[in-house]
């Protein structure tokens, strides 16, 4: 019978313990489901609380990247009497020359844009139209000076305008539409060779010129003053008229050495007409790829062989051309405008040839501007 009991207790004390281990293990997993069960509404809640947070920081970026966009008031001054025109407001950072002459032209509208010439320094250079504002500021208050450019051309009506008077005036003097030798002279006319090969010439040379500017050169938008295209016609029509009224005079006398000085000379006057061309023509194309980190360079074509040697050698066959055509008429107009010509494109020959150093630092040394090896 004890054993019995002993057996009994033993029963009862294990059925106890199981059901406290029992009751332990379903208190725990309990606890793990609630653990569980945490998270997953928090995970529910993470889109909506992402969703608030990309809101409230897009409208803080917003507001952040607005309070950082910068005006500029532009105050206008006239550069003769330093007196304040105008102040415009509200310039953007990116605003060009360009955008500030139209916002201008829109408070004084008898001031046009291509009017407008408008200077950082009282007597400093013309500022270009694709200068940007934010490299003028020094701060918040950006001061440029206003001066009148007066009525305006644009480039190819000044280029078009002197090349075809050039060609009718000395037309007119070629074929006596002008009576200005007297009906004696007329009648009296000898007609030497020269004066046709002359013609000729100086006739294809501008029919050259009027293509090139109609077909060849890219002309930019820009424009110069009214003023400035009268002078330079002043100065090539006049030099025609001279030249023409010379060569075609019926007193004209030919050439010292005859055939062996016209002919020659021609044949100079033609071979650098087509060098003139041709480097025109490898300048042009030079611009139209776009390639600024390059300089011309000579192509296949053997007039543009020259570029090895000087940085404008269109200016170097224009300057060739006259001189060819001088020797040819051997007269004294056509000598002087040789030399005005000449001098003219030694001081632009000049000036591009330092602009191409300083813009390309592998620019060949032994490159002259316009004569080879000596300027």
């Amino acid at each position: 019978m004890l054993d019995n009991c002993l057996l009994i207790d033993n029963l009862c004390c294990f059925r106890q313990v199981k059901q406290e281990e029992m009751h332990a293990l379903y208190k725990g997993r309990s606890a793990a489901v609630k653990e569980d069960m945490v998270p997953s509404k928090q995970s529910e809640m993470n889109p909506f609380l992402s969703l608030s947070q990309f809101v409230l920081t897009s409208g803080q970026q917003a507001i952040q990247k607005h309070s950082k966009i910068s005006y500029f008031e532009v105050e206008i001054l006239d550069a003769q009497t330093k007196k304040q025109i105008c102040v415009l407001e509200k310039i953007l950072p990116s605003f060009t020359i360009a955008d500030v002459k139209h916002k201008f032209h829109k408070a004084y509208p008898q001031w046009y844009p291509s009017c407008v010439g408008l200077h950082q320094e009282c007597a400093g250079p013309l500022l270009k139209e694709t200068e940007v504002i934010k490299n003028l500021a020094a701060s918040s208050i950006i001061t440029l000076y206003f001066r009148d450019l007066g009525t305006q051309v644009s480039w190819i009506t000044v280029f078009l305008t002197e090349y075809t008077g050039c060609l009718l005036l000395y037309l007119l003097f070629y074929f006596r539409l002008l009576n200005l030798y007297g009906m004696e002279a007329i009648s009296h006319r000898s007609c030497h060779p020269v004066v046709n090969l002359a013609c000729i010439c100086h006739s294809l040379h501008y029919i050259k010129q009027i293509l090139e500017t109609l077909f060849v050169h890219s002309l930019s938008n820009g424009n110069t003053a009214l003023k400035k295209m009268l002078k330079s016609c002043v100065f090539y029509w006049g030099f025609t008229s001279w030249m023409a009224y010379y060569i075609n005079h019926p007193l004209y006398t030919p050439p010292s050495y005859g055939n062996r000085q016209i002919i020659p000379a021609m044949v100079c006057f033609l071979i650098c007409a087509a060098g003139n061309y041709f480097a025109n023509t490898a300048v042009v194309q030079m611009h139209k790829t776009g390639t600024k980190s390059h300089f011309v360079r000579p192509t296949y074509n053997p007039f543009t062989w020259l570029f090895k040697l000087v940085s404008c050698p269109n200016y170097t066959y224009e300057m060739g051309a006259w001189i060819s055509f001088t020797i040819m008429s051997q007269t004294l107009p056509v000598a002087v405008f040789a030399l005005m010509v000449s001098l003219q494109l030694v001081f632009w020959a000049q000036r591009k040839h330092c602009k191409y150093q300083k813009d390309f630092k592998n620019y060949p040394s032994y490159r002259t501007a316009m004569i080879p090896f000596i300027l």
